[in-house]
């Protein structure tokens, strides 16, 4: 079911004054964005509280509830007046499923028939910044309960177009047709699926065709440039790096840079280094060479990443590590991972930061 604009400001005056009040064994009643039992991971603009807004892929809004029903109202921005975001919808350990907004203001019904109980549903942006942002407005469920702590363990996994989960997801539109995000699921990629298996909080800091030095796509930002900002594609609003701090930063730069001069490319990726430690004094930062780069690129990573990672540690920061992956993951759009090899590419990655994270 759809509603406008005016008839949500209406609907959110009338329930507004009785949110906190007891509900009735099977009423179903509005819970603004702002109710502090609505958990939200990733970049998100919290200025509104009302209306929290995010671009950024992978950002999560979970909830727990009781009820057989839940439904989640979301505002699209709609950048170009077609381009709907796509999100990805989990409720308890079902299947998840990847919906796509149709209008600039959805209810949509994410839960329905569902037994007695409490059930947690979890709301996942799967495309990325140039699709425009998103605003969670509420909810509408019997009642909403405590979910559990959050998990002690964070990742914040920084990159490009991969890690955002790009061209990756076949299921409905094959690579060349329909639009660029219509095969983006950010839910699915190696960032997030290692992060459900080593049992952790996640953050993809991400762009589609952003480098350290040399973006493509007629970018004017790189990942040192945005690094400090929610919207990072537009270069715009603070981020505040007091409300996560991850145990484990992983880099994966490089892809649109391309073979650059060594030393300028070592330079800047020691500076960001320099960078994320200022604001993560004890996080292990992992730097990983291009999932999808082909055989010239990988050796060119391979030879900055040793150099760089070397320089650090001699320099006295040991909790610097390299990462090679073993093979080249090309078979989405535009050579990309796919759905399939994102889970290969976490599956390499995964064992690793749990050795050297310890966990």
């Amino acid at each position: 079911m759809k509603y406008s604009f005016l008839f949500l400001l209406s609907w959110f005056a009338l329930t507004s004054c009785r949110v906190s009040k007891p509900a009735s064994s099977q009423a179903v009643r509005f819970f603004a964005a702002d109710n502090p039992q609505i958990r939200y991971m990733g970049r998100v603009d919290l200025r509104d509280p009302k209306k929290p807004t995010f671009w950024a892929s992978g950002v999560t809004v979970q909830a727990k509830f009781t009820g057989s029903s839940c439904d989640v109202i979301l505002a699209d921005e709609v950048p170009g007046g077609s381009n709907h975001n796509y999100i990805e919808v989990v409720v308890d350990d079902q299947k998840p499923v990847r919906l796509q907004l149709q209008t600039k203001m959805d209810t949509i019904s994410v839960a329905k028939g569902l037994p007695a109980g409490a059930h947690t549903v979890t709301i996942c942006k799967n495309t990325e910044s140039g699709i425009g942002y998103l605003q969670f407005l509420g909810l509408r469920c019997q009642l909403l309960v405590d979910l559990p702590p959050r998990p002690s363990r964070k990742i914040e996994c920084i990159g490009n177009s991969i890690t955002c989960g790009t061209g990756m997801d076949l299921s409905e539109v094959p690579c060349g047709k329909g639009k660029w995000q219509d095969q983006h699921n950010a839910y699915m990629a190696y960032g997030p699926r290692i992060a459900r298996q080593l049992n952790a909080e996640y953050q993809l800091t991400s762009v589609s065709g952003i480098g350290l030095i040399h973006s493509c796509c007629n970018l004017n930002i790189t990942m040192p440039d945005v690094f400090d900002k929610v919207n990072q594609r537009a270069n715009a609003v603070p981020w505040d790096f007091n409300r996560y701090a991850p145990d484990a930063v992983t880099i994966c730069l490089g892809q649109n840079d391309g073979i650059q001069d060594s030393t300028t490319f070592c330079a800047a990726y020691v500076r960001f280094i320099g960078t994320i430690r200022t604001h993560y004094p004890q996080a292990r930062i992992i730097c990983l060479t291009s999932p999808m780069a082909n055989a010239a690129l990988t050796k060119g990573l391979k030879a900055y990443l040793t150099s760089i990672v070397t320089y650090v540690n001699a320099r006295g920061d040991k909790q610097v590590y390299p990462f090679f992956f073993a093979r080249s993951y090309n078979s989405g759009c535009d050579q990309h991972p796919d759905m399939a090899e994102h889970e290969l590419i976490a599956n390499e990655l995964a064992p690793y930061l749990k050795q050297v994270m310890g966990w």
